[in-house]
């Protein structure tokens, strides 16, 4: 149901109603798990790679100035 037509009949007076029926999907497949996943995966490999070249970075120049 279009949300215009739903908030066109009760005059968006039972706005708990409609945001039910926005967030009540019925369950998700395996195919919207997965998809969720890879972008986890995308996340979290772009993050150990950006942190890690600066973390060695950071070692790098904290031991040469130890020597």
């Amino acid at each position: 149901m279009d949300v215009r037509v739903e908030l066109a009949r009760d005059g968006g007076a039972n706005m708990s109603h409609l945001l039910r029926k926005l967030w009540d999907d019925g369950g998700q497949d395996i195919a919207e798990y997965a998809v969720m996943l890879a972008v986890i995966l995308v996340l979290v490999v772009g993050t150990i790679r950006l942190v890690g070249s600066n973390a060695n970075n950071a070692f790098s120049s904290v031991a040469s100035s130890l020597q």
